[in-house]
């Protein structure tokens, strides 16, 4: 990341939804203010051998997105969101619950220079959003949320999309065992890419490559996880129930065409954990 800016991915995975809304049929996630938010970037030049996003790869980007936000309607009794290394994610921006208050929480550096495209792009900022500026070199994402008025004792969903793989495995872990221990009930649901071992042997020199790419960006893939690991970590934690959802599940449920391949092995996890009160 660089001072001042948000990452690379971060602005990837934008683009990637601003091109869904116009490129892809059918569009399987709406966001439109996707494109408005990385209106005016006078983005570098991608480095030397970084490949085109394959459709494939922006249609998962976009269905993470669709996957969690239909969880979290499904979670009638939430009233607090966490969208924990937030970037340009607009869900804050497009919902309509004035109950719901959303927590973004980023690096010092990456939520001030979001907040400054939203202010030049026109985005309205409702009372609801809580930004939780939170440098994880000196604070954890529990410390940070407590300051800005997250209310432990009252349900809870987090959303952790498109950084698990840039994150350590045990900062997963350390998310995991915050979300499930909380005295609430809560939700996470994260996106999470297998070991290249996983993969069938077609696929590796693609995923290969792609780690390749993303490691000459300056931001390389750190923890990798089969669907049995997530689920056995997750139950560690403390979490009642995990659903996990790989690309074929997807393509099914939002009645894609079951040709399409998958590139690169990327899965949703969904975790719910009944609280500790409860308990």
């Amino acid at each position: 990341m660089q001072t001042g800016r948000p990452s690379r991915t971060a602005l990837s995975s934008a683009r990637a939804r601003a091109v869904h809304q116009v490129a892809d049929t059918p569009r399987v996630f709406t966001d439109p203010l996707a494109a408005r938010i990385i209106s005016g970037i006078d983005d570098a030049p991608k480095p030397a051998g970084v490949p085109a996003m394959p459709a494939e790869v922006r249609l998962f980007m976009a269905l993470r997105h669709r996957v969690a936000e239909d969880a979290l309607r499904a979670a009638a009794h939430t009233r607090q969101v966490v969208v924990l290394g937030a970037g340009l994610d607009t869900f804050a921006y497009r919902s309509r619950n004035p109950a719901l208050r959303v927590f973004e929480v980023d690096h010092p550096a990456t939520q001030a220079w979001k907040r400054r495209q939203l202010t030049g792009a026109g985005i309205e900022v409702p009372d609801t959003v809580v930004f939780c500026p939170v440098d994880f070199t000196e604070q954890t994402a529990e410390a940070g949320l407590a300051m800005a008025g997250f209310d432990r004792h009252a349900p809870a969903f987090f959303l952790l999309l498109g950084v698990v793989p840039y994150l350590p495995r045990e900062a997963l872990l350390d998310t995991a065992r915050f979300v499930a221990g909380l005295p609430a009930p809560a939700e996470l649901v994260f996106d999470y890419n297998q070991p290249l071992a996983a993969l069938p042997p077609h696929r590796r020199p693609g995923r290969a490559a792609q780690a390749e790419a993303m490691a000459r960006m300056g931001e390389p893939w750190q923890s990798f996880f089969t669907p049995a690991e997530i689920a056995a970590e997750l139950a560690e934690a403390g979490f009642d129930n995990v659903t996990d959802i790989g690309w074929r599940d997807c393509l099914e449920r939002y009645a894609l065409d079951a040709s399409l391949p998958d590139l690169f092995g990327g899965r949703i996890a969904h975790a719910r954990a009944t609280g500790r009160e409860r308990n």
